[in-house]
């Protein structure tokens, strides 16, 4: 079950409100943490039980590593269960496959199905153990406390990746409200019509073109750029609504990425819970810019191959986290001082790189991406154009165009400067006609489409 479907919309989430409301405070954890566990059953039956151990075998070890003398190596326990955890399900396939190719050998496969939400929910579980490790908070007063936490399933499978001191006095006693409620239903509603309206019609363009010429091998990753923002960052914005409508405030996860003007101010605005953890939990005690310039550099790798490596079990989100490092590397070395002196050839190097990114992203293997390069940049003999890359762009030129409006803060900025004028009562009432319209038609693609993936649930 995802957030963009019928079933959670108008079945699960009405039921868990309305249960939760007319409970107590004291029982409003518990009933959270049933239906994040019903939610979690409803997506992966089998798989239930790696998340309440993973539960139940993180808090006793934070309690160790909390009261105990020798908390380093519980500590060490917890990294290795975690990781190992997450090594196991995710990337044992992968490890046969090269072992096989290199030393010409006949592992047979496990195909291990990888539970839902697992680089998430793992990513917190080590966070919340190293910040009780390094006495940035205590641990969670009871099981209950932390099992909510950890299976919350408004971020549980697709992030943001939330730290417990964010949510921890949340967790303990929090507020409701109908400012609260109602911001956060907005926040839903605006990310279910960027999941629904944008990036489900973007995936359906990046699928359908099937020729190639030299502008539909840009157009694709183009669409797949859009797509996976909007499909991403919708999430994200359903996640933060849920969160704000359950009295929890999560930290935002996307800050217009693609109006960037470098890659570092990209990674500064695109999946910040993932890049601010990396920062937090692997660049800093490896000595973060501290160090000598190789050993710098050497951070900086490391760190890049690690986030491409967390994104899946194949070589292109490698290479696909190696581009990146090896671009910050030339950018904080050279390139961003002469780039800062740039009034717009920054912001088209940045567009142009971060496409050929999720070019690589999106490929399926190593020879794919070395034939997409040629395609783009006119090195196999492609025709520019043709009659079907015309037929296609023409159709979903539109939603090109909304799409990448949508993909800056000019609607905001907009509504932000009519909100302090005369017009701010008028612009109240359009703003509920607006959410009610999105929403109506969100459900209206729902119920007729049978194109509506989530892209994150394969990371």
């Amino acid at each position: 079950m995802i957030f963009s479907s019928i079933t959670f919309i108008y079945y699960f989430l009405p039921i868990l409100l309305i249960i939760y409301f007319i409970m107590p405070s004291k029982y409003k954890n518990l009933v959270l943490l049933f239906f994040s566990l019903l939610f979690y059953f409803l997506g992966e039956p089998k798989y239930i039980i790696i998340l309440i151990l993973s539960c139940i075998i993180n808090y006793y070890l934070s309690k160790l590593i909390e009261k105990s003398k020798h908390k380093k190596i519980y500590l060490i326990i917890a990294l290795i269960y975690n990781i190992g955890q997450l090594l196991i399900f995710k990337y044992t396939d992968f490890f046969i496959s090269n072992i096989n190719s290199i030393f010409k050998l006949n592992i047979s496969y496990l195909y291990l199905v990888m539970p839902i939400g697992i680089s998430f929910f793992t990513f917190q579980a080590i966070s919340y153990m190293v910040d009780v490790y390094n006495k940035k908070h205590k641990s969670a007063n009871n099981l209950i406390t932390f099992m909510t936490y950890l299976c919350l399933f408004p971020q549980l499978i697709a992030g943001p990746i939330v730290r417990y001191s964010t949510v921890e006095k949340e967790l303990k006693q929090r507020t409701h409200s109908y400012d609260k409620i109602g911001e956060g239903i907005k926040r839903f509603i605006i990310g279910l019509s960027k999941k629904v309206l944008l990036a489900n019609v973007l995936g359906e363009f990046s699928k359908s073109i099937i020729s190639e010429t030299v502008l539909s091998s840009w157009l694709k990753p183009i669409s797949f750029t859009l797509q996976i923002y909007f499909d991403f960052s919708g999430y994200s914005d359903m996640a933060i609504g849920l969160g704000l409508i359950f009295g929890f405030k999560f930290l935002e996860n996307f800050n217009y990425p693609l109006i960037a003007n470098s890659i570092t101010d990209f990674w500064r605005r695109w999946h910040i819970s993932l890049s601010s953890w990396f920062r937090d939990y692997v660049y800093i005690p490896l000595g973060g810019n501290r160090v000598s310039k190789i050993k710098w550099i050497r951070n900086i790798f490391i760190v890049w191959f690690l986030t491409g490596f967390w994104h899946g079990d194949s070589w292109n989100f490698i290479i696909w986290g190696l581009y990146f490092g090896i671009l910050l590397v030339i950018e904080k070395l050279f390139l961003g001082k002469y780039l800062e002196k740039t009034k717009v050839l920054k912001y088209i190097y940045t567009s142009i790189i971060v496409i050929i990114s999720f070019m690589i992203f999106n490929s399926t293997s190593v020879s794919e991406i070395f034939i997409n390069l040629k395609n783009m940049f006119m090195l196999n003999n492609l025709k520019f154009i043709n009659r079907e890359t015309i037929y296609y762009l023409r159709n979903y030129l539109f939603i090109f165009i909304i799409s990448i409006i949508s993909a800056t803060p000019l609607l905001k900025n907009i509504v932000n400067k009519l909100s302090k004028t005369k017009l701010s009562k008028a612009l109240n009432v359009l703003e509920v006609i607006v959410l009610i319209s999105l929403l109506t038609l969100s459900t209206a693609f729902l119920i007729d489409e049978s194109f509506n993936p989530f892209l994150y649930f394969r990371f």
